[in-house]
């Protein structure tokens, strides 16, 4: 009897540790806010999440909140195993579904500051009511933000709408990841339409956006040019305010620190996009306090004509001391929201396009090349690539040609770029990206300056730098309009940052 007692006794401690052990760590709550309706109605659009509570957390043991939310055509996450290590580390969570996506209701008005970026507010507004949540002041709660894409374009709208209407925010740090500067500039550089990713994003969300909108954006994959007349009107309209851009042009900055990650492999996005987020969309001493790590990957598809190259990987945060980015954003904020002493290199974190990271202080061209006549070729016509300089060498940012342009023939257009290779047959594309130059009407002799893509590379011995011009490029390939005519371009002159 004794036997049976002891060992009833041991099953039951057995089977309340396991219940202590199997009791979740946090505490999970759905629900949805009213936020603003759509145009022309009075029904509150409902915007909803998903919030996780740390263990521990409570109206006398507060704790910092990050929000979190998805890419293009996604929902919120709704697994809080997906946020354990935030929860571990003592922050609470807060997912949501982005207007029109997941369970909220509405309509995709792609970050504009009346639409989502109030909805950011209005979970802002909630968090505030949570006595578990520290506050710095009354209605003020502590919380940064993360999430890539579309998940990072929320941390703009929300924080710099809140500047906007308040004159400061309520985040106290930001993680976006592969997301844009300007949005219209990002689809259509130059107004040439990056159709392959466009074909992607609508069949992803398109039924989501307006109906004008969703219509006028058939007619940009169509045509790989951005429409004219009251389309063209409709989409300028509808992407006039959605990102940092428009916010920097009316004068407003963000004076919080960011963490940036951007992919410069990336041919949606590109490299282009954060380093002007990271140069203009804060203040000179939120800059001091924030990190701009680029690495191959993001929005990445491969680049075959022209043919392109990059090794994917991320080996700058491994360089500052995180195993990838996801451990370097949670450092982050542990030192700008829990005050963990961590101490983040300064400067620019680059990945090289063959796998190395290359920490740069100033990306501001430092060496210029004079360039030839250069007669772009027309149609299908193959690439032509023009050495620029011999390897060793490493060069970093954003390269620049400035020149005179002719043609002979309306809506005239070529790719740039800048590539690598032992000679003209074999160089190939840094990091698989290319920029546009489109003249819509003939001219004679304009002065333009033409952004090639941002990017990193070390060009070693035996190998040479090329400036790569094409007719056709994959990323704005699928385009039924006219065939591109010749641009020439006279008195060029390339500027690029060369590491020392």
């Amino acid at each position: 009897m004794r036997r049976r007692v002891v060992s009833l006794v041991c099953l039951l401690a057995l089977l309340a540790s396991s219940l202590v052990a199997a009791t979740p760590a946090y505490a999970a709550t759905d629900g949805c806010v009213a936020s603003v309706p759509e145009p022309g109605t009075t029904t509150p659009v409902r915007i909803c999440y998903s919030l996780f509570k740390p263990a521990g957390a409570s109206a006398t043991h507060t704790v910092p909140l990050i929000f979190h939310s998805h890419g293009w055509g996604g929902s919120r996450t709704k697994d809080p195993a997906a946020f354990k290590p935030w929860l571990d580390a003592g922050f609470g969570v807060l997912s949501f579904d982005q207007r029109s996506f997941g369970e909220s209701t509405g309509v995709a008005h792609v970050m504009n500051p009346d639409y989502e970026g109030r909805d950011v507010i209005k979970l802002v507004d909630l968090v505030a009511g949570l006595d578990w949540v520290t506050k710095q002041r009354p209605r003020d709660p502590l919380i940064g933000a993360i999430g890539g894409s579309y998940g990072g374009g929320y941390q703009f709208a929300g924080a710099f709408t809140e500047l906007r209407d308040s004159g400061r925010t309520r985040f106290d740090a930001l993680a976006p990841e592969v997301t844009w500067w300007d949005l219209k500039q990002s689809l259509a550089p130059d107004e040439a339409a990056r159709t392959m990713w466009l074909s992607l994003l609508y069949a992803g969300g398109g039924k989501n956006l307006p109906p004008a909108v969703s219509a006028a954006f058939v007619a940009l994959i169509a045509t790989g040019a951005w429409p004219m007349g009251k389309a063209g009107r409709a989409l300028d309209a509808f992407f006039a305010h959605n990102g940092p851009a428009w916010h920097v042009s009316q004068g407003r900055k963000l004076d919080i620190p960011v963490l940036f990650g951007q992919g410069i492999s990336d041919n949606l996005f590109n490299l282009n996009q954060g380093l002007a987020n990271f140069d203009h969309a804060l203040t000179s001493q939120a800059r001091k306090r924030s990190v701009f790590v680029g690495y191959n990957g993001g929005h990445t598809l491969p680049s075959v004509l022209p043919p392109g190259f990059a090794t994917a990987g991320d080996p700058c945060s491994i360089a500052l001391g995180s195993s990838n980015f996801a451990g370097l954003e949670l450092r982050f904020m542990a030192s700008r929201l829990l005050g963990a002493k961590d101490d983040f290199a300064g400067g620019y974190h680059l990945a090289t396009a063959g796998g190395r990271c290359l920490t740069q202080q100033s990306l501001q061209p430092n060496q210029r090349y004079r360039l030839g006549k250069i007669l772009t070729p027309t149609g299908a016509g193959l690439p032509i690539n023009l050495k620029i300089a011999k390897g060793p060498i490493t060069i970093a940012g954003t390269p620049r040609i400035d020149a005179k342009v002719y043609t002979m023939v309306p809506d005239s257009g070529a790719f740039f770029a800048l590539s690598v290779g032992r000679n003209a047959l074999t160089a190939k594309v840094v990091q698989n990206n290319t920029m546009p130059l489109r003249e819509e009407r003939v001219v004679k002799g304009a002065r333009r300056t033409i952004e090639l893509p941002a990017i990193a590379v070390d060009v070693p011995a035996g190998q040479n730098l090329y400036l790569t011009v094409t007719p056709v490029a994959d990323m704005f390939a699928g385009q039924r309009g006219p065939l591109p005519g010749a641009l020439l371009l006279k008195g060029g002159t390339l500027s690029i940052h060369r590491a020392p």
